[in-house]
C-alpha cells in the first residue's frame, strides 16, 4: 500500500500487553486445574486456546488499516515563537465506531512530536496539530502515525505513512508589522502623526506665527523684532542615515530565554527597527559575526528593500563558536563609509570576557552612534532574591550576584564610552529599542 507521493505505508498489528497478560494467566490456571483435576487435564489445554480466540476475535471486530486513510495540509512557512497549526484530515471508511485512536505527527530534529486523540468514526474528520516552532530553519515532517486498539483491547494496530516535506521557520514577520502599524497609527486621530515628521528634528524648515503652547525656545528672536511679531523655528527630521543591525551569532546568542534562543529575540526587534527606519526615509543594513563575518547586507533605501533584510535575517544562523568582537567589529568599521547608527545585539558572562568588546567598542563609537543591547536574563534575578531553605540556595544567591555586579560593572564601563546601552528583558526589547531610536533621531547625534 502507498501513499499519494508512492512512498509504501506500513500497517501492522500487534498484541497488547492486555493480551499477554490473558494469556500468562492462562498457563498457571491450567496448571492448578490439573493439579486439582488430575482426571480433567484436557479442559487445562482450552485456556490457553480461549486467550488465542478472543485475540483472533478482537483482530477480525478491529478497524482494519487499509480503511483509513490520511492527508495533510503543510503551510509553506511558519514564524518562530507563534503558535500556528498543521491541518489533517482522516477518512474512515467504518459503518462501525472504534475506540479513541491515538494520531501521531513526527517531525525531524529537536521538535518534539504533536499527538491527538481522535474517536475513529466512519467519515471525515478535520484535525489541527498544534505547533509552535522554536528555533529558524526548516522543520522536516516525516512520518504521521496513527494505532488503535480492538473492541476488546487486545489488539494495537499501528499505521505509518511516510510523509517526507519540509516547513520554513522564519523571523516573525506577522507579529513586526502588527507592532509596526499599531506604532504609526498611533495618535494619527487627533493629527499627530505629521508633526512626527515635522517638529521633532533638528534641520531647519521654515518659520511660523508663535502660538499658545509652543516651545520657547524655538522663538527666533532677531527675526521677530524685525517682523515685530513673535515667530517660531519649525524644524523636520532628517533622512538618509545610515541604520547597521548587527547581530552576534555566537554560542552565548544560543542560550534560550522565554522558549526562544536569544538571538530570535534580537532579530524580531531588529526587523522591527529596521521597518521603522525604512518607513522613516533613513537606509538600513546589517551583518552577522561570531568567529568570522558570517552575513553582510550593505544599506538600502525603500520599504520594498524590507524583503531583502527579511531574507538576510533568516540567513543568520546559529553558531557554537565563541565571538570574535576585534575582527567582527573591525571589518565592519572598515566597509562603512559615513557615520552610522550601529546597532549591536550580543551577550557576555563577565568583565574578564568582555575586555576585547569593550576595546572594540571604544574604536568603533569614535566615529558613529553606537547602541548596545543586551538582554537581561530573570534567571539570575530570581536566584538572588529567592528566599534561602537550605545551604545551597545561599551559594546560588551569592554566585547570581557576583554575575550581576559584574553585569552591571561592563554596562557602566560600556556607558563610559558614549555607548547608549540596553539591558532589558526579551519581551521589552523591540520598545526600548525603538524609544532610544527615536530619541537619538530627536537629539540628532547622528
Amino acid at each position: 500500500m502507498k501513499n499519494e507521493t508512492g512512498q509504501p505505508i506500513r500497517i501492522m498489528m500487534r498484541p497488547t500487553r492486555k493480551a499477554a497478560l490473558c494469556f500468562s494467566l492462562s498457563v498457571p490456571v491450567a496448571l492448578i486445574v490439573v493439579t486439582a483435576f488430575s482426571q480433567a487435564w484436557y479442559v487445562a489445554l482450552y485456556l490457553p486456546l480461549a486467550a488465542l480466540a478472543f485475540i483472533v476475535a478482537d483482530t477480525s471486530m478491529a478497524l482494519p488499516g487499509a480503511k483509513v486513510r490520511a492527508s495533510l495540509k503543510l503551510p509553506p512557512r511558519l514564524y518562530v515563537g507563534r503558535a500556528a497549526s498543521i491541518a489533517a484530515t482522516l477518512n474512515v471508511a467504518w459503518s462501525g465506531r472504534a475506540p479513541v485512536g491515538q494520531l501521531l505527527l513526527a517531525y525531524g530534529g529537536d521538535q518534539p512530536p504533536a499527538i491527538l486523540y481522535p474517536t475513529l468514526t466512519g467519515g471525515t474528520q478535520d484535525l489541527e496539530f498544534a505547533l509552535t516552532p522554536q528555533r529558524r530553519g526548516r522543520i522536516a515532517v516525516n512520518a504521521l502515525w496513527m494505532r488503535w486498539r480492538g473492541p476488546l483491547g487486545l489488539v494495537e494496530i499501528r499505521r505509518t505513512q511516510p510523509v517526507q516535506q519540509y516547513i520554513d521557520i522564519t523571523p516573525d514577520v506577522k507579529g513586526i508589522h502588527e507592532a509596526a502599524l499599531q506604532f504609526l497609527s498611533r495618535e494619527a486621530v487627533y493629527g499627530v502623526k505629521t508633526q512626527h515628521m515635522r517638529g521633532e528634528g533638528t534641520e531647519f524648515d521654515t518659520l511660523c506665527d508663535y502660538a499658545q503652547g509652543m516651545d520657547n525656545r524655538f522663538i527666533d528672536w532677531k527675526r521677530s523684532a524685525r517682523h515685530r511679531k513673535l515667530l517660531c523655528k519649525e524644524f523636520r527630521q532628517e533622512r538618509n542615515h545610515h541604520v547597521m543591525l548587527g547581530f552576534d551569532t555566537g554560542h552565548l546568542m544560543l542560550e534560550p530565554a522565554n522558549g526562544m534562543p536569544k538571538l530570535d529575540h534580537a532579530i524580531k526587534a531588529g526587523l522591527l527597527l529596521g521597518w521603522i527606519s525604512l518607513y522613516s526615509g533613513d537606509l538600513v543594513g546589517g551583518f552577522g559575526f561570531d568567529a568570522r563575518l558570517r552575513n553582510f547586507i550593505k544599506p538600502g533605501r525603500g520599504m520594498p528593500y524590507f524583503t531583502q533584510f527579511q531574507s538576510f535575517s533568516s540567513a543568520l544562523d546559529y553558531h557554537a563558536e565563541e565571538t570574535n568582537f576585534t575582527l567582527g567589529l573591525a571589518e565592519l568599521d572598515s566597509r562603512l563609509q559615513r557615520r552610522s547608527l550601529v546597532v549591536l545585539f550580543t551577550e557576555f558572562v563577565d568583565s574578564i570576557s568582555a575586555e576585547l568588546l569593550l576595546e572594540s567598542l571604544q574604536r568603533i563609537s569614535r566615529r558613529h552612534v553606537v547602541v548596545f543591547v543586551t538582554m537581561r536574563d530573570p534567571m539570575l534575578a530570581s536566584l538572588q532574591n529567592k528566599k534561602p531553605q537550605v545551604f545551597s540556595d545561599v551559594a546560588e544567591a551569592v554566585l547570581a550576584g557576583n554575575f550581576l555586579r559584574e553585569r552591571a560593572i561592563v554596562l557602566e564601563r560600556v556607558a563610559r564610552l558614549g555607548v547608549h546601552c540596553l539591558d532589558v528583558p526579551p519581551q521589552g526589547m523591540s520598545a526600548a529599542l525603538l524609544n532610544r531610536y527615536l530619541l537619538i533621531k530627536q537629539r540628532g547625534l547622528l
